[in-house]
């Protein structure tokens, strides 16, 4: 997501890594790579010539305090090269921003009107809106008001039983204005308090499309009519939203597709040149792959720092609490075994495509695109082949039963190994790790462990079991291999070898 911005503020960084003092000399050089990304991004130009124009007349005007506290009060050193970056978040996060998600309440049902060109992922976007606001507890209807798309009415009505979701389709010969009519209608005889009309689109801004949407407009009156727009339009999306909102008050934007262009640019523009502000942003095909646009969130994956809040947004979403925090129990007594890994993996899986979730993690953006999906059904695979007993005690395992679980989950016998071995190192290591960040009280399952000197990878069901190592570790890819823990061979010959040099030296002082 938007790699090609964060390629720039990466190399725009380097410059400054080492710098004492910020010149309007190596401010240039540094926003040059940042001026490159964001045009390449697609940006608007004035957007990004004002963008560039306020982080220079920061870095420049601002007094750049050398030392300064943390979160917990400790005193730490900052570099110019840390604070130009913290003007950088800001200004994203204002260029992007203020955004309130919220959907406006009325008291009987919210309705959500969603209206935008063809093609750009309405339907889906009605669903993902509905499964977004059953999992909050409300009762929503889908409204197909799309009569002219082929097959549009069917896909919605294929995509709200599978969320478990009715949908409201007129008789033959009817108008949209009419359907949606009789849609606010049944929601409020079935006591429905949501209502989502996906509304029929066009290859282009027209006026037959503008006088249809406004008459549905004053047949329901929405609550919330939110523009449906297409990342990989480009800069093409930023002028519809334009010409939309121009036409027809817009609440604001549901940007698709943000995760399949590494450019993305409409993202960071939208709001500048519109006003309006995106408030969601769905992400792949699935109906739960829907989320509240965080600017501070996006700014700060731009940026490399990861998404700490989303993630743990992603993570309450998934897990039980109360499992969570008998598992973390458990584990602090030493009962950590596959079937918990397992567990782990599949919590994962759930939180979405591996690469967003690794995107989300602080110095993981980079990365993230060497993680491979394929992985996780590899280590599934070869624990599934495995008996209960040996997924219980992993020390069970020889050489006659690896050669049975390679066989039996087409593996090779040496991956069998290598995952005890990742194994046994992480289970090691957790009761060896620290509280890395006041993060993990937060986290259901975590609190504990933190308190207990174990560290937790938030999203891992309350284990905290990749806590503190790689989290790609365990998967045997190669962005795990090179932060793998050390073995423990390997840990003995170098404890035997500081005692040795402790030994020499006081053998030498003695001589």
């Amino acid at each position: 997501m938007l790699e090609t911005v964060t390629q720039g503020f990466k190399a725009a960084t380097e410059r400054l890594r080492g710098v004492r003092e910020l010149t309007e000399e190596s401010i240039d050089e540094s926003l040059r790579d940042v001026r490159m990304s964001l045009l390449e991004a697609d940006v608007d130009l004035t957007v990004a010539k004002d963008f560039l124009t306020r982080v220079k007349e920061r870095a420049l005007g601002e007094k750049v305090e050398t030392r300064s506290r943390d979160a917990r009060g400790r005193k730490v050193k900052v570099t110019p090269g840390q604070h130009f970056v913290a003007i950088c978040e800001e200004e994203l996060v204002n260029l992007m921003g203020p955004v309130d998600t919220s959907l406006v309440k009325e008291r009987g049902a919210t309705s959500i009107m969603l209206v935008g060109l063809q093609g750009v992922g309405k339907t889906t976007i009605a669903a993902k809106l509905a499964s977004y606001l059953k999992r909050q507890g409300r009762r929503p209807l889908l409204v197909a008001a799309d009569i002219y798309r082929p097959a549009a009415v069917d896909q919605l009505k294929t995509l709200g039983a599978s969320i478990d979701v009715p949908v409201h389709s007129g008789e033959e010969g009817e108008k949209p204005p009419e359907i949606c009519k009789q849609a606010l209608a049944r929601a409020r005889g079935e006591q429905r308090d949501a209502i989502i009309y996906d509304t029929a689109g066009r290859l282009a801004v027209d006026k037959e499309l503008m006088e249809e949407l406004e008459e549905i407009r004053r047949e329901v009156a929405p609550a919330n009519t939110l523009l449906v727009c297409d990342a990989l339009m480009g800069r093409d999306a930023v002028n519809v939203a334009k010409t939309f909102n121009e036409q027809l008050p817009i609440d604001g934007i549901c940007m698709t597709k943000l995760d399949g262009d590494a450019r993305g640019g409409a993202a960071l523009a939208v709001k500048a040149v519109t006003g309006v502000p995106i408030k969601f942003i769905g992400t792949g095909e699935s109906v739960d792959r829907l989320e509240e646009f965080r600017p501070e969130g996006l700014a700060s994956r731009i940026l490399g720092m990861g998404d700490i809040v989303g993630l743990v947004k992603d993570f309450e979403e998934v897990v039980d609490e109360q499992q969570a925090e008998e598992d973390a129990e458990r584990i602090l007594r030493g009962k950590f075994t596959l079937e918990d890994l397992v567990t782990q993996l599949k919590t994962i899986q759930k939180m979405g495509p591996l690469k967003e979730v690794f995107s989300k993690l602080p110095g993981m953006g980079g990365m993230a695109e060497q993680v491979e999906e394929t992985e996780l059904v590899k280590v599934e695979a070869m624990i599934g082949s495995m008996t209960l007993g040996e997924r219980r005690q992993p020390e069970l395992i020889d050489k006659s039963r690896t050669s049975r679980i390679a066989q039996g989950s087409g593996r090779k016998p040496k991956e069998v190994t290598d995952l005890l071995k990742r194994f046994d190192q992480m289970r090691e290591m957790m009761t060896m790790l620290g509280q890395q960040s006041g993060l993990l009280g937060k986290v259901p399952g975590m609190g504990k462990m933190a308190g207990a000197g174990m560290g937790g990878f938030p999203g891992m069901g309350g284990m905290g079991g990749l806590g503190g190592l790689d989290p790609t570790a365990m998967l045997g890819g190669g962005a795990g291999r090179s932060a793998a823990p050390r073995s423990r061979d390997a840990d003995a010959r170098r404890k035997n070898k500081r005692k040795q040099a402790k030994k020499s030296r006081k053998k030498g002082r003695k001589n």
